[in-house]
């Protein structure tokens, strides 16, 4: 059976990529799982760039297939912030209630709260980067922290009536940014682990 490594040590990132990528006739790695790797350093100005770098990267140290994504939260009001920088926008080494705060914050009082998530995911072998995919989900920055499941931004991101946190792993899977990311990465997965 093939191998494909998941490019982060983000434990929530493996088991939502795990679970969307269930079903697929390979052996599922993630850096969790490896000592050793250097860390990938996210100095891209773009998600795109910061998937391919991370994917390419990974791939030449581990000699494995490799799946790497970056996503990013893009709020009209704050003129696309955080964007790129959406996991350390609050510092550092805050964590994602942090993060949220932060926005809920700089939102106080601002009618629109149109956002955007986006993720691209990207398939490198050793050798180069093989595809690269976009997922988008429109949706709104609410109020107030809603729900108890995700991580990141998921407790004030709404899409419909509900945020990714008030939907269950299964209804977010269905429509999430990532979700589309892969979905529409994996006929090139299927294909490139039958080579």
């Amino acid at each position: 059976m093939k191998a494909l490594l998941l490019a982060t040590h983000n434990p929530d990132k493996v088991r939502e990529i795990k679970d969307l990528l269930k079903g697929l006739p390979v052996k599922l790695y993630s850096l969790l799982d490896f000592e050793g790797l250097s860390e990938v350093i996210e100095d891209e100005p773009t998600i795109l760039g910061n998937a391919t770098k991370k994917a390419y990267q990974m791939a030449q140290e581990s000699q494995m297939l490799c799946l790497a994504d970056d996503t990013g939260l893009f709020i009209e009001a704050l003129e696309g912030e955080p964007g790129v920088f959406s996991a350390r926008w609050a510092g550092p080494s805050c964590s994602y209630r942090d993060n949220r705060l932060k926005a809920l914050e700089l939102l106080d009082g601002i009618v629109d709260r149109t956002a955007e998530f986006r993720t691209v995911v990207a398939l490198a072998a050793p050798d180069g980067i093989i595809a690269t995919k976009e997922g988008i989900v429109k949706g709104v920055i609410t109020t107030e922290e809603r729900g108890e499941h995700g991580f990141g931004y998921d407790a004030i991101f709404e899409v419909g009536a509900l945020t990714y946190a008030e939907m269950t792993d299964e209804q977010k899977n269905e429509l999430s940014h990532r979700a589309l990311a892969i979905q529409a990465i994996l006929p090139i997965i299927e294909t490139t682990i039958k080579l």
